[in-house]
């Protein structure tokens, strides 16, 4: 089995630049038949972007993952926050890159885009499977959660109650944009690795007690404490496109 198309679905988490338009569209026709779920989930998610707008495009990019984030690219932290568990995977993670010789730039190695990259340089399988099994689909699963209408309320409530100056949302539908690349990459996923299990859909949210945690820290007052990790399936708002098994 080929991994090479996750090379493809890496560019669309990175910051977007000129090309951005032309990824989006090589990952749809390199999805298209073995994975019409998937390909269906991109065509949603480029009708939302601003593609003729590359300063837009970028803004949604940081609205979505940088600056008062729906979610966190680093899976470290959405499944961990500041847990030590995220220290030992990233050490742990340091290791493969290294040995697959898997350049992660300016980023950590639990970057997602990162992760997407060193799948398909890894030689052992039995790593491959163990890293998509336990790390990247549970993450993935629980990064689509976090666009739920009743988290994303939750969010918004934490950073006005931190900050003076709400940063403005992307427009209705374009808010949850890159929730559909999420589905999309979940679904190849799902296919490639015959991924069965499911999680309840009232649980808790991570990010959203280590966004508290992180914000209750800069605030002076005491952090949260911060759930540990558990395996799962998860639909967010978005995620019609993500088949349950």
């Amino acid at each position: 089995m080929s991994f090479a198309r996750y090379e493809l679905l890496a560019l669309l988490f990175t910051h977007p630049g000129s090309g951005f338009d032309e990824a989006v569209s090589l990952a749809i026709a390199a999805h298209v038949d073995r994975y019409p779920h998937a390909a269906l989930a991109l065509e949603k998610f480029r009708r939302l972007l601003p593609t003729r707008d590359l300063l837009a495009l970028q803004e949604l990019h940081t609205r979505t993952f940088d600056i008062q984030p729906i979610t966190s690219l680093d899976i470290g932290y959405t499944l961990f926050g500041e847990d030590y568990k995220r220290g030992a995977l990233l050490a742990g993670l340091s290791g493969e890159h290294k040995r697959a010789e898997n350049d992660c730039g300016s980023e950590l190695g639990d970057h997602l885009p990162n992760l997407l990259r060193l799948l398909p340089k890894l030689t052992d399988t039995s790593v491959r499977d163990e890293l998509v099994r336990v790390i990247l689909a549970p993450a993935v699963r629980e990064m689509i959660r976090e666009f739920g209408p009743e988290r994303m309320a939750k969010k918004e409530e934490l950073y006005k109650k931190h900050h003076k100056t709400l940063i403005e949302a992307a427009s209705g539908e374009m808010r949850t944009a890159y929730c559909h690349a999420l589905e999309a990459l979940y679904e190849v996923l799902r296919e490639d690795f015959e991924l069965k299990v499911s999680l309840p859909l009232d649980q808790e949210s991570k990010f959203v007690g280590s966004v508290g945690a992180e914000l209750g820290i800069e605030s002076g007052a005491a952090p949260n404490s911060l759930p540990g990790f558990a395996a799962g399936d998860s639909r967010g708002s978005c995620s019609s496109n993500v088949r349950g098994t």
